[in-house]
């Protein structure tokens, strides 16, 4: 993703504090106290422009919902989607990075994560960087209860094998596998900006849901 330059995004987060959270390590075990309430909470890693989060928390007020981004400019993009949606009570917006999750989420608080089209990372030597690494899956899991579940959808079909054979090795159950979402027809679909794009030309949507036992 290219990030413009935006030299007011720190103020803006500031001013949306509501929605977006730059110290996140500080909620740490008290996220149901941030929402006032103890439903279940639901992360996407790598939340991008917002518009997958955002509107994931608008169509199911009985959940939780955590966007993750690494970039001020990043976030700022996915608070003022929020913003559009009419600022979703439900939704949070974090400044952070997922090799942190085990400062920012206590055991058992997340209950399901998102991986949606995240960075393939193609060379064998960047193997460790791709979300679906090992060192990952275990990160997840520890903020995680048992049978807490991974949701992942891709374009890359290289990332998309890598992803099940990895998950497979790590013990996970699969749930459910999809080599061309869109063909079959799954309801409730949200996509992401990149979904849009990457099926408005064609290219099929690999999609799994995995579960830890």
């Amino acid at each position: 993703m290219r990030l413009r330059h935006k030299p007011w995004a720190l103020d803006y987060l500031q001013e949306n504090d509501h929605i977006a959270k730059l110290q996140p390590e500080q909620l740490k075990g008290k996220w149901a106290e941030e929402f006032g309430n103890d439903r279940p909470i639901h992360i996407e890693v790598g939340t991008g422009k917002g518009q997958f989060i955002a509107n994931m928390a608008k169509n199911n007020p009985d959940i939780n919902y955590i966007g993750i981004e690494h970039f001020d400019n990043v976030v700022v993009s996915a608070v003022e989607k929020a913003i559009e949606l009419g600022a979703p009570s439900n939704l949070r917006l974090i400044r952070g990075n997922a090799e942190k999750l085990e400062e920012m989420f206590d055991k058992g608080e997340v209950a399901l994560v998102y991986l949606n089209f995240s960075d393939p990372w193609p060379k064998a030597r960047h193997e460790k960087r791709r979300l679906t690494f090992k060192t990952f899956l275990t990160r997840y899991r520890n903020v995680m209860p048992q049978g807490g579940e991974i949701h992942f959808k891709t374009d890359n079909r290289g990332l998309f094998e890598y992803s099940l054979v990895s998950m497979t090795n790590y013990g996970m159950q699969l749930l459910d596998v999809s080599l061309d979402l869109h063909a079959d027809d799954v309801l409730d679909n949200v996509m992401t900006e990149y979904e849009e794009k990457f099926s408005a030309k064609g290219h099929p949507i690999y999609r799994l849901e995995a579960k830890y036992q």
